[in-house]
């Protein structure tokens, strides 16, 4: 079974807004599951890190993608935006370790930066896309340009399938 909203966010793990938005879609999403079905809506997240701003960003992305490599891209994501003061390498070696990831794994995936090609294509999408700063939302490819508050979003996704 489809989605039938489907929501792609850009984000930054360092941007105290993109944890806001983020929460915020956690909140429509809850809303959603009660009122309509489970799937109703799929929720995509693309790295946007925003490197001038935020020097840790880039780090904290190619973490999530190394846990997504051992099935933990969603905990390490929601670790990531709950801590989001504490991104230096030091704490993300701790968070993988308390998510039970292979450690050694995590550590030589980051040294040789393997995933930094794969969020470069998320920022690459996102400007194709008409993304200048995080956050940017999408709802079924359609840029939101509401306010960050849950009355607009949530009246902006239930009228898609109106």
């Amino acid at each position: 079974m489809s989605a039938t909203v489907v929501l792609v966010m850009y984000g930054d793990y360092q941007c105290s807004q993109c944890a806001e938005v983020y929460r915020l879609i956690k909140d429509a999403q809850q809303q959603l599951n009660v009122s309509f079905w489970e799937n109703y809506l799929c929720f995509i997240f693309r790295h946007f890190p925003q490197r001038q701003i935020y020097p840790r960003a880039q780090r904290a992305a190619e973490a999530a993608e190394a846990a997504a490599t051992q099935g933990q891209f969603w905990q390490m994501h929601e670790t990531l935006f709950n801590h989001q003061h504490e991104l230096g390498d030091g704490y993300l070696v701790e968070y993988a370790s308390h998510l039970g990831l292979n450690i050694c794994q995590f550590l030589q995936d980051l040294s040789r930066g393997v995933y930094i090609d794969r969020i470069n294509e998320d920022i690459e999408g996102g400007i194709q896309s008409g993304v200048m700063v995080a956050p940017a939302l999408f709802i079924n490819n359609l840029q939101y340009t509401n306010q960050w508050s849950i009355e607009p979003l949530m009246a902006s996704i239930v009228n898609i399938i109106h």
